[in-house]
């Protein structure tokens, strides 16, 4: 298959206009499995850390923000041979890559303000909380730096699926509506076949093949009906399971009606696993995603001014100064460089006196962002476990709070765990976000207890939500470049102005990942070094 617009889908469709829909409909990371499905994209790829050496004596950097952008730019730099300065505005390095404990305190845009009463161990991860198989930079880079990582399950059939106009409202588990849909579909297809509905479409060979894929996919009946038989219970469950000895014969569970299954939509939650950066092998830190940044830090903590405040960032041919202020002890300073990588996130950055010219400004002002909001809720005992046989995995809804996702660590273990109460987007964060943290705790507990009404809020002992647009350190999650808008202003942001360049997962077409920042990093110091040693 062909780049460009050439060859569109059938209809008139071409693909530019086909990937704006996927974009506006799904994001970024539907955008990019569009995009890679189409030859405009292809998997990332990572043979290695940069090959940057020979830096010349004396030659120094200066990184602002410590995100996983800018920790990675310093220690490559670092190793390169530069002298390095990080300045980062809070109290600790990682950016969007931390983990909520407690003890820590949130503060928003307006003063609200909450302390995390977590118990010793628990942690809510409000940013970046999955690592994708095919995230090889960060894989290396967590390898490298010593970060332990365990499995992040992703898919779990035994969770729940809910929407509020179907069944009664009632959540029903995935595996029985995702086994009902395909069984459903299957024997209207084998319908349609049999009575030659697709004969002009399928070989008589190919027929035949898919009449047997048919039946032993959709798990068909000899008559190529879908019905309630005990091959079909191995696959959605049991009204009554095998057991052994004298115990009953085992009995299949009744299915789903096609409208019932159609209502549910449950082909959103079947097509969400197999989206490319969603698929079922992926990985945590184990500990918290803020063990990431501590890798980092052991290698370059020494570099990094932490509670350091950019106020204004200038440039003259022979280098780059930006001042800045101490948040705790209000002292004005400023630091100079040759050089300067800068990953503070557009929104903040927008705000700062930059001596660059038009064009990276605009590109700075119209990066667009969205705001998620996530909710941790510390509950007394793992009852997922106990009483639903949950382990890991999400449970959709239609409501506000998106989903909530059972931990992946400390299976089996008594004592308090925290379950991730909201995963909130589009509509449901600007909701919540719109709330107090009180509130927003409150609408957690009631839209969960729909797929667990006996124990939600009798376990649940402490919270905290993370609503991204109200940090005043990032105002806003993440980057959600539109195809017109990255035409427009993306590679002038990419660009070098002068001795300044920017990275950060908004400086990257893998926006919304920590890959997408890291490999931003690797470009823009790789050019760096580039141009330092021809300058």
């Amino acid at each position: 298959m062909t780049n460009g617009d050439a060859g569109g889908p059938q209809g008139g469709t071409t693909r530019r206009e086909l990937l704006s829909m996927i974009g506006a409909m799904g994001g970024a990371a539907a955008m990019y499995q569009a995009m890679t499905a189409l030859g405009h994209a292809a998997e990332t790829q990572f043979t290695g850390p940069p090959a940057l050496s020979g830096a010349r004596p004396g030659s120094s950097v200066l990184v602002l923000g410590a995100g996983l952008a800018g920790l990675l730019a310093a220690l490559e730099l670092s190793k390169a041979g530069y002298r390095v300065q990080v300045l980062e505005f809070q109290d600790r390095a990682g950016g969007r890559n931390y983990s909520v404990r407690g003890g820590d305190r949130i503060v928003e845009v307006g003063g609200a303000t909450q302390t995390c009463t977590f118990a010793p161990g628990n942690y809510l991860n409000p940013g970046p909380w999955r690592i994708p198989h095919h995230h090889r930079t960060l894989l290396h880079y967590c390898k490298s730096l010593g970060v332990e990582l365990e499995p992040f399950i992703q898919n779990n059939h035994n969770a729940f699926v809910h929407r509020g106009d179907a069944f009664g409202g009632q959540p029903q588990r995935y595996k029985e509506l995702a086994v009902d849909f395909k069984g459903h579909i299957s024997e209207l297809l084998g319908k349609a076949l049999n009575e030659g509905a697709l004969d002009q479409k399928v070989s008589v060979e190919d027929k035949e093949k898919l009449l047997v894929a048919l039946r032993e996919w959709g798990l068909l009946d000899a008559n190529m009906a879908y019905t309630s038989t005990i091959r079909v219970a191995g696959q959605r469950g049991y009204d009554i399971p095998p057991g052994g000895g004298l115990s009953p014969a085992p009995t299949p569970s009744s299915l789903n009606s096609l409208g019932g299954v159609l209502s549910s939509n449950v082909w959103t939650q079947m097509g969400f696993y197999f989206n490319y950066v969603m698929q079922t092998t992926m990985f945590q830190p184990k500990g918290g995603m803020d063990m990431i940044a501590a890798g980092f830090m052991r290698e370059v903590g020494q570099l990094v001014r932490l509670n350091t405040r950019v106020t204004r960032i200038a440039q003259s041919d022979a280098g780059v100064t930006v001042n800045w202020t101490d948040t705790q002890t209000g002292e004005a300073g400023s630091s100079s460089a040759d050089w300067c990588v800068c990953t503070i996130p557009p929104p903040v950055l927008s705000q700062i006196e930059m001596q660059v010219g038009s064009a990276m400004q605009n590109a700075i002002r119209a990066v667009p962002m969205n705001g998620q909001v996530k909710i941790g809720l510390e509950m007394r005992s793992r009852f997922w476990e106990d009483n639903y046989a949950i382990y890991g995995g999400h449970s959709f809804t239609d409501q506000a709070i998106s989903l909530i996702s059972y931990p992946n660590d400390n299976m089996f273990k008594d004592g308090p765990a925290v379950l991730l109460g909201a995963f909130a987007n589009g509509a449901g964060a600007f909701q919540l976000a719109g709330m107090t943290p009180e509130q927003r705790i409150e609408m957690a507990l009631e839209q969960g207890s729909v797929f667990h009404p006996a124990e939600y809020r009798r376990e649940y002992v402490s919270g905290a939500s993370v609503a991204w647009s109200r940090l005043p350190w990032i105002q806003g999650c993440t980057s959600r470049w539109t195809e017109a808008s990255r035409a427009t202003h993306y590679r002038n942001l990419c660009d070098f102005d002068g001795r300044i360049v920017l990275a950060g997962e908004h400086a990257t077409y893998y926006g919304g990942w920590m890959e997408g920042s890291m490999l931003s990093a690797l470009d823009a110091i790789g050019r760096l070094h580039s141009r330092a040693l021809s300058a």
